[in-house]
């Protein structure tokens, strides 16, 4: 019994002192934040890797998400007012009541996405892809003169 003892023992202590896997993202501690906290105002989650991430309700004001990947994500009432979206990845994204006045969705990739009553007023639009979208009660237009 005192040898089984011993050995589980010594077992647990080299476990214990293994190293954990760093983190490479150079922007994991605002992840971090955003995730527990549910905010993240100003931040730099430049090139993130959000996808499937369920952010209902979070306050990305002024937060630079450039190239960040949020596919899948669930964007529920979240206020993005002011945010950098350029080149985004929002393939099946789920925005729906989210705020995206003044955002800048530059090349964004919305396709698949369900943009449902979203606000997108003063938002730049340039170059979004919207293939299969579900668009409704949200002024995107697609074309030229009105």
């Amino acid at each position: 019994m005192k040898r089984i003892f011993l050995t589980a023992a010594a077992l647990l202590s080299t476990l214990s002192l293994a190293a954990p896997i760093p983190v490479k993202a150079e922007n994991s501690a605002p992840i971090r934040r955003l995730l527990q906290t549910r905010e993240c105002f100003g931040c730099n989650l430049t090139g993130a890797n959000l996808k499937g991430a369920h952010l209902i309700g979070v306050d990305l004001r002024n937060a630079n998400l450039k190239a960040a990947n949020l596919e899948g994500a669930n964007l529920e009432g979240a206020d993005l007012t002011g945010a950098n979206l350029k080149s985004a990845n929002l393939t099946e994204a789920f925005v729906s009541g989210t705020t995206l006045n003044n955002a800048n969705l530059t090349n964004a990739d919305l396709s698949d996405a369900h943009l449902y009553n979203a606000d997108v007023g003063g938002a730049v639009l340039a170059g979004i892809d919207l293939s299969g979208a579900d668009v409704f009660n949200t002024a995107i237009s697609v074309g030229g003169e009105y």
